[in-house]
C-alpha cells in the first residue's frame, strides 16, 4: 500500500500535524509506504482559472504542484490532515483542492465521466482540529473534502475531527486522539 500524506497546518506542530504522525506511523507499522508531504513548504500558486488544462487535463503552471499532482494519482491511499480556519480547511489546503480543478476538468470535461458516477477506487482519511465547540465547525470543510476526494476517485473513508483544540501541542493532552489517529493509519493501510 503507498499512501500519499499530506500537512496541511501552517505550523509544523500543530495539533493536526501531530495527529497526522500518528495517523502515519500506524500506517507504516502496518506495513505500508507512506510519503509525506508539508505543504507549508511548497511554492504553490492558487488557481488562476486560464483553463490551460482543457488540453489534456494537467495544470499549466508551473509551480511544485506538478510534482503533487503525479503523487496524487499515484498514491493508492491519501490521509490529508488541516485544521478549521473560519469554518474551512487552512489556506494551504485549500490552494492544494483548488488546483486540482485541473483533475476535475480532465474528469468531467476531457474524459467525459458522468457527474457522480467516477470509479472509486481508494480511500481517503481526514484529520481535523478546531478551537470551537460550534455544532457546524467541520460542515464547510466537508463539504469541500467530499467533492475533492471524489476528483481523485477516491471515497472520503474516514474523518477524525476533534473540537476545543487551538494551542500548538494540545493534542497531547488527549492521548486517545493520538491512539485513534494510530489506529485509523493502520486500519488504512490494510484496507486494500
Amino acid at each position: 500500500m503507498k499512501i500519499l500524506a499530506i500537512y496541511g497546518s501552517p505550523r509544523r506542530r500543530g495539533n493536526t500535524s501531530l495527529l497526522l504522525k500518528e495517523a502515519v506511523e500506524g500506517a507504516r507499522q502496518a506495513g505500508a509506504e507512506v510519503e509525506e508531504l508539508v505543504l507549508r513548504d511548497l511554492k504553490m500558486s492558487p488557481c488562476l482559472e486560464i483553463y490551460g488544462c482543457k488540453k489534456d487535463g494537467r495544470c499549466v503552471i508551473r509551480d511544485d504542484f506538478q510534482r503533487v499532482y503525479d503523487q496524487l494519482l499515484a498514491c493508492q491511499a491519501l490521509m490529508l490532515a488541516s485544521p478549521i480556519f473560519f469554518y474551512a480547511v487552512s489556506a494551504h489546503t485549500k490552494i492544494l483542492m483548488d488546483r486540482c480543478q485541473s483533475l476535475w476538468v480532465k474528469k468531467y470535461w476531457i474524459e467525459k465521466v458522468p457527474f457522480g458516477q467516477g470509479e472509486i477506487r481508494r480511500r481517503g482519511l481526514f484529520i481535523s482540529v478546531g478551537a470551537t465547540g460550534g455544532k457546524g465547525l467541520f460542515d464547510g470543510a466537508l463539504v469541500s473534502l467530499r467533492y475533492f476526494f471524489d476528483v481523485l476517485d477516491m471515497e472520503l473513508w474516514r474523518t477524525l475531527l476533534y473540537r476545543r483544540l487551538d494551542l500548538e501541542g494540545e493534542v497531547l493532552q488527549h492521548p486517545e486522539y493520538l491512539q485513534e489517529a494510530y489506529q485509523a493509519g493502520r486500519e488504512l493501510a490494510l484496507s486494500a
